[in-house]
């Protein structure tokens, strides 16, 4: 059953805040939509924007300045949470690990796999939920995302290329298989076997298949995180693949919410271009 949080009014349409009780992860889960507008007439495509390490379905939604630029194409924006949270879920000291922190995969390890399964619910229970329940488009539906979030759009579009229309990423980890975000991770929540990795890697899985349409990406040259980032991996598998679409170096701009907002009119443009196609 879904609890109403908050509904308010933004842009002529409404941005919500929604709880339900997850049977993929076992736990409560919080996420907001707005909805333009249109959704008044009729179903409208839908953004997914997939947050990075220690945020909640909040960050984006209120600092991404996501809600004017969907209001003005028609676009719904979905913000889930990045993890399973609560008193009985498995944690860890550090921030990149646990709650805060799902990686968008589905745990195999105990402790983590009782409620780690990102995929599934960002991917197949939360759209469902949103189809059933909201005036949204299950045929048009596109993915964004930052940082380790930006990781989680890529994998999906990559992964699942007929469900997406377009995809985009601001900062993403790139390349976590050699990262220092990702491999501990992955190893938690997957298990020791780096073949188990490959399909949530964006550089492997550009090499291996690419994305049939075209993919944005912005990453700011003065982050202080490109060590771990590692853009460069992931430029190099675009070109060597020769996919379409961008990897936009921004100068002076770092990992944050203002280098974020900064581009989101752009990336918002860019899949609704593909989703009102």
């Amino acid at each position: 059953m879904m609890k109403t949080i908050s509904e308010s009014r933004c842009f002529g349409g409404v941005q919500g805040v929604y709880a339900h009780d997850s049977a993929v992860t076992g736990c409560a889960m919080t996420f907001g939509l707005f909805l333009p507008p249109e959704a008044r007439e009729g179903p409208v495509p839908v953004l997914w924007y997939l947050s990075g390490l220690t945020c909640t379905h909040e960050n984006a939604m209120v600092k991404a300045g996501a809600q004017a630029w969907a209001a003005e194409h028609g676009i719904a924006v979905a913000f889930p949470d990045t993890s399973p949270r609560g008193p009985d879920v498995a944690d860890d000291e550090a921030f990149d690990m646990g709650q805060g922190a799902g990686f968008y995969v589905n745990a195999t390890r105990a402790p983590w796999a009782a409620h780690f399964r990102m995929w599934d619910y960002v991917t197949d229970e939360l759209p469902r939920l949103l189809v059933n329940a909201f005036p949204v488009d299950e045929e048009r539906q596109a993915i964004t995302g930052h940082s380790m979030g930006g990781h989680g759009a890529l994998t999906a579009a990559m992964n699942l290329p007929d469900r997406y229309r377009s995809v985009s990423a601001f900062a993403p980890v790139s390349h976590p298989s050699r990262s220092d975000w990702g491999r501990r991770q992955f190893a938690a929540y997957l298990g020791d076997d780096e073949s188990d990795w490959a399909a949530h890697d964006s550089t492997l899985l550009m090499r291996a298949a690419g994305f049939p349409g075209e993919v944005l990406i912005d990453q700011g040259t003065a982050d202080a995180f490109l060590d771990r980032l590692m853009p460069e991996a992931l430029a190099g598998a675009m070109a060597a693949r020769r996919q379409a679409g961008q990897m936009r170096m921004q100068p002076g701009y770092d990992h944050s919410y203002f280098f974020v907002a900064s581009f989101m009119a752009d990336h918002i443009a860019f899949h609704a271009e593909a989703l009102w196609a």
